[in-house]
């Protein structure tokens, strides 16, 4: 039996042990990270995209659907103004003065915001999605490496 056989086992284990750190390291970003993000969503106060009854229960947008949803009201309205930019300029500039260009401005900066919280809440769920994934990986790898030096 080769030296490397006899302490495989080490290896495996050692491997588990930083499978299961990482799971760990994932899972917690994942989660402060996406209560971070609610919390800043809430002092946003956003009610757009919400049904009345949630607005006079004192809900806001602190979620990736209510984030889309609202996003999409707001692309909506947008469009409503001109269905592109170049629409809105014509031959012109920009001019933060003409009430028409800034109320598109305005209107795409939080949609900007809303669809950005989409990718941000998605990838908060990707992030714990492999923690958890890296935790099963390393239940994997520690049996593996519990069979391994009982049979050597």
């Amino acid at each position: 039996m080769s030296v490397v056989t006899k302490y495989l086992w080490i290896v495996v284990l050692g491997l588990s042990v930083a499978a299961f750190a990482l799971g760990v390291m994932f899972i917690v970003q994942g989660v402060t990270k996406a209560d971070w993000m609610e919390d800043a969503m809430r002092i946003e106060q956003v009610t757009l995209g919400l049904d009345e009854t949630a607005v006079a229960n004192g809900e806001l947008v602190d979620s990736a659907g209510e984030a889309q949803a609202a996003g999409d009201v707001v692309r909506e309205h947008r469009r409503g103004i001109a269905s592109t930019y170049d629409e809105l300029m014509g031959e012109g500039r920009f001019d933060p003065t003409d009430p028409e260009h800034l109320s598109y401005a305005q209107a795409l900066n939080m949609e900007n915001y809303l669809y950005l919280a989409v990718l941000g809440f998605g990838v908060t769920q990707m992030l714990i999605g492999s923690g958890v994934f890296m935790l099963v990986t390393a239940a994997a790898l520690g049996g593996t490496g519990l069979v391994l030096r009982r049979r050597i």
